[in-house]
């Protein structure tokens, strides 16, 4: 597989070695700048590169380029939007907690969660439960209907629902 050899670090490092200056731009470091582009990121994934070179003192190109890097470098690997189901449908939230077998393996845990549509995210945890799980569903029949499905997976020895009453949602910053 042929690699980009400004973004491979051995040609980075070797570079160095022979006292050849490397910029930020050429290696995978993360520096201030990049840093504060990430924050206002987070903060607004629709932000457009204009504002984001105001606040961060730079001109257009050079912040798109930064953009680009952290792209290709999968430090951002994506944007996406946030919902608030219950404005869309009749939808409620919930964290199921799951336990396995004492010998499952992390990832069989989150393959056998992450099969069921309604399953927001999955959490491995150490202790007890060993994942914690987010879903929606449209009612209680349906949360049944998905913990019942949860369960055949033939692994899950025992759960423990929880419905969701109300959600808070810290700002993020691309430190978190």
């Amino acid at each position: 597989m042929a690699q980009n050899s400004d973004l491979d670090w051995r040609s980075d490092r070797d570079k160095i070695a022979r006292g050849a200056s490397v910029s930020v731009m050429d290696t995978g470091v993360i520096d201030g700048v990049d840093r504060a582009i990430l924050d206002l990121l987070v903060q607004d994934g629709r932000r457009t590169v204009t504002d984001i070179a105001e606040r961060v003192s730079m001109s257009v190109s050079p912040v798109k380029r930064r953009i680009d890097r952290l792209e290709r470098l999968g430090v951002i690997v994506g944007y996406t939007a946030i919902l608030d189901r219950s404005k869309l449908e009749s939808v409620f939230e919930a964290f199921v907690e799951l336990r396995f077998s004492g010998d499952t393996d992390v990832g069989t845990i989150t393959m056998a969660a992450s099969r069921v549509p309604e399953v927001l995210e999955v959490f491995t945890v150490a202790g007890d439960p060993d994942a914690l799980v987010r879903l929606h569903a449209t009612g209680v029949e349906h949360l049944r209907e998905i913990i019942n499905e949860l369960r055949r997976s033939g692994q899950v020895i025992g759960t423990k629902t929880l419905m969701v009453l109300g959600t808070w949602r810290r700002a993020m910053h691309a430190q978190d």
